[in-house]
């Protein structure tokens, strides 16, 4: 990518691209976690595991030191035999020792890379293509800022921990040189101690490096991402045609509807309807309404639920199936009806009104008994 492209690169990411980058299994995952983690397992296992296998470690250690010591050095067969055997019990006795220590670490940073939760399995990744076989680019990426940045950084991590090493194992090696009594026991005790303080200070110091290097991913994946305005105005196209934007905008749009359905009903004057597919709500206020306006229109669920709110305000409902099937096919919601329909939609809302008077001019029951008494 030239100067150019990069510095035209001023906008955030949408969440569009964020998306489509991770369906191709580009997120920011630091490595650094699952060294931290593989640390800090060995030092669990050097506190709490390595002191319950001290006394087979010293035992070991004191059958070949023994083995040694009555060992024919030569190279005839004897000689030969007696070596092979020293060596065959050191190879299983480090196998069995290691062994599970591997397999902790492996594990503890397969945990330390799946805690950072962007762990996604993208086919994109696996798929086979030339540019990964191509020398150029393979010799561009081995040169690139990126490589020569991670090259430095474990320069820094291994002459670090090298020198954390040296600080936790000098003491040790001085008293054991210093001892009087050298044994087994002696040994293990003190290499047990050098190991817990050089996993101490390393585990600390990459827990540092993990933080700053998660930040740093976060930071550096949000700039990679970047888009000129050409492209934002690029997606914003794409993404009219796109499922699933239209089904949230749909989703949107009929969320809207039924809270505006909720407020608008209740003002009507009269609901229309078919009188189960569609249903029309009108609102007529003399001296305001210069002819009769839609406040709310459906069809089916809608409907239905504009005919029950209608009846919990106490809207009169009217079934007409030419006229709601007409307005409901012509009139927008907030668009007055058009003149053809005045005369209908007149007569129906003139008999409400004037029915409406009746009752409210009709005497009280009470009223008009104690007349007739």
């Amino acid at each position: 990518m030239s100067e150019e492209d990069k510095s035209s690169k001023t906008e955030e990411p949408t969440e569009a691209k964020l998306r489509k980058a991770r369906q191709k299994g580009d997120v920011p995952s630091s490595k650094e976690t699952g060294n931290m983690m593989s640390a800090f397992a060995l030092l669990v296992l050097a506190l709490y595991v390595l002191p319950t296998m001290m006394p087979r470690l010293a035992g070991d250690l004191s059958g070949l030191l023994a083995a040694a010591g009555g060992m024919e050095i030569g190279v005839g067969a004897t000689g030969l035999r007696d070596v092979s055997g020293v060596a065959q019990h050191l190879v299983i006795a480090v196998a069995g020792t290691l062994a599970p220590v591997v397999l902790v670490m492996v594990l503890a940073a397969l945990f330390g890379v799946l805690i950072q939760g962007q762990t996604v399995v993208a086919l994109e990744r696996i798929k086979p293509k030339l540019s990964k076989i191509n020398p150029g680019s393979g010799f561009k990426k081995l040169f690139s800022a990126d490589a020569f940045v991670e090259f430095g950084k474990n320069i820094a991590k291994v002459a670090v921990v090298t020198v954390i090493a040296i600080f936790a194992v000098r003491g040790s090696v001085m008293e054991i040189w210093e001892a009087p009594n050298f044994t087994p026991e002696t040994l293990l005790s003190h290499a047990r101690g050098a190991i817990v303080r050089m996993l101490v200070g390393a585990t600390a110091f990459l827990a540092a490096v993990a933080l700053i290097d998660i930040i740093w991913k976060r930071i550096d994946y949000i700039r990679k991402q970047r888009m000129s305005l050409k492209e934002i105005r690029d997606e914003h196209k794409d993404s009219e045609g796109d499922p699933h934007i239209k089904s949230k905008r749909a989703q949107l749009r009929r969320k809207r509807a039924q809270q505006r359905i909720a407020t608008a009903v209740p003002q009507a004057t009269v609901v229309l309807t078919n009188p189960t597919h569609y249903a029309v709500a009108l609102r007529y206020t003399p001296g305001v309404d210069a002819a009769p306006v839609c406040v709310a229109k459906g069809a089916d669920l809608i409907a239905a639920q504009i005919r029950r709110i209608a009846r919990e305000n106490e809207v009169t409902v009217v079934e007409n199936k030419p006229l709601a099937r007409a307005l409901h096919a012509v009139v927008e919601v907030d668009d007055a009806i058009p003149a053809e329909h005045w005369q209908a939609v007149a007569e129906i809302i003139g008999y409400i009104m004037d029915l409406k008077r009746r009752i409210r001019r009709a005497p009280p029951e009470g009223s008009r008994l104690r007349e007739e008494d």
